[in-house]
C-alpha cells in the first residue's frame, strides 16, 4: 500500500455489487488516500455464502474494519430478512408496519441480540453489528426519496422536477430515485423553491439544512434542532417514515461526528470508475482489467522529486 503506517481503525470496508461484479474496497476514513480494491469477482452474486467467503478471503476477523455499506448489504452481513419486514432495524425492534406510531414514538424496545429465527434474523451474523456505520449518502438519498414521494403528483413542484430531469423516467421520479449529483443539481436551482407550497418549501429547506449541517463534512452545534425541524416538517408533509428516516428519528446518537469522513461516497466513486473499466474490458474481465485500474491509482513517494505534477488519484498524498 506504500503507507508509512497501517492501522485498521483508519480504514473502512465497502462492499458493493452490480450486474457485472461483486467487489470489496478499502476506504480511508479521512479520504486522504485513494480507495484500494482488495477483492473483485465477476462470478459471485450477493448471497450469504458468497459474502461469508469474501470476508474470509480478506481476513476480516484479523482486521475488524468498520463497515459502511447500503442497507441491502447490511441485511446480508447481519443476516436479516430482506424486503418489507416487520423489524428491519438492527438496533431496535422498530415496527415498520405500525405507521400510526412512527412519528409519535421515538424509543423502541432494544434488539438485545441477533438470535436466529427471531425478529427477522435468518442466519448467524457475519460481522459484529457494532462495526456497521450508518451510510450518510444512502440516508441522504432516502430522505430525498420520501420528500418526492410525498409531493402532490399534480402539483407544480412535482411537475417541475419532471421537467428538470427529462432523462429520468416517470417511474423513477415517482419512486423518488435520484443520485447524489442530481440532488446537488436541483438544490442549486433557484427557481425550484418558487414551485412549492408553503408546506413543501418548509420541508425542502429543512432537508437542505440537514445535508449541509449534518450529513456532510460540517456538523453544526445545533444539529439536533435542525434534524428535529426536518422530521417535523416531513410529518406535516405526510411523508412516510422509512428505515433511513427512522435512524435519524430514534438513533441520532449512533451517528459519527464527521460523517463526511466516513461517507460511502468514495466507494460509490470507485463503483463508477470500475464500471467504466468493466465496460472497456467487457467479455474478458480478468486480472488485467484490475491491474489497469490499479495503475490509475498512482502511488506517491513524498521523498521522490517529480518533474511535473500528477492529477491522478493517489495512494498517498502530500
Amino acid at each position: 500500500m506504500g503507507l508509512p503506517e497501517y492501522r485498521p481503525e483508519d480504514w473502512q470496508l465497502f462492499i458493493d455489487s452490480s450486474m457485472r461484479s461483486l467487489k470489496c474496497v478499502l476506504l480511508h476514513n479521512s479520504n486522504s488516500y485513494a480507495s484500494i480494491p482488495i477483492l473483485h469477482s465477476t462470478k459471485l452474486k450477493e448471497e450469504y455464502e458468497n459474502i461469508r467467503m469474501m470476508l474470509q478471503k480478506v481476513r476480516y476477523n484479523e482486521h475488524q474494519w468498520s463497515i459502511c455499506v447500503d442497507l441491502k448489504m447490511v441485511n446480508f452481513l447481519l443476516e436479516q430478512q430482506s424486503g418489507y419486514t416487520k423489524y428491519p432495524c438492527f438496533i431496535c425492534l422498530w415496527d415498520s408496519r405500525a405507521k400510526e406510531d412512527h412519528w409519535k414514538k421515538v424509543v423502541w424496545p432494544a434488539r438485545e441480540n441477533m438470535t436466529v429465527g427471531a425478529s427477522n434474523i435468518i442466519n448467524e451474523p457475519l460481522v459484529d453489528r457494532g462495526k456497521i456505520i450508518f451510510p450518510p449518502l444512502h440516508i441522504k438519498l432516502g430522505l430525498m426519496k420520501q420528500f418526492v414521494r410525498a409531493l402532490d403528483k399534480d402539483g407544480q413542484c412535482f411537475k417541475y422536477i419532471c421537467r428538470f430531469f427529462p432523462g429520468l423516467s416517470m417511474e423513477k421520479i415517482k419512486a423518488g430515485i435520484f443520485s447524489g449529483p442530481q440532488i446537488r443539481q436541483i438544490i442549486k436551482d433557484e427557481q425550484f423553491l418558487y414551485t412549492m407550497t408553503d408546506i413543501e418549501a418548509s420541508a425542502w429547506k429543512s432537508f437542505v439544512l440537514v445535508l449541509h449541517n449534518f450529513l456532510g463534512n460540517h456538523k453544526s452545534p445545533n444539529y439536533e434542532e435542525i434534524i428535529q425541524k426536518m422530521l417535523s416538517d416531513f410529518e406535516t408533509l405526510k411523508a412516510n417514515m422509512s428505515i433511513k428516516v427512522h435512524f435519524l428519528h430514534s438513533h441520532l446518537d449512533r451517528f459519527l461526528d464527521n460523517l463526511g469522513n466516513y461517507s460511502e461516497e468514495q466507494g460509490e466513486r470507485f463503483h463508477q470508475d470500475i464500471k467504466v473499466m468493466e465496460e472497456r474490458y467487457q467479455g474478458r474481465l480478468d486480472t488485467h482489467m484490475m491491474a489497469d485500474y490499479c495503475w490509475s491509482l498512482q502511488r506517491d513517494c513524498p521523498h521522490s522529486p517529480h518533474k511535473r505534477q500528477s492529477y491522478r488519484h493517489r495512494f498517498l498524498m502530500h
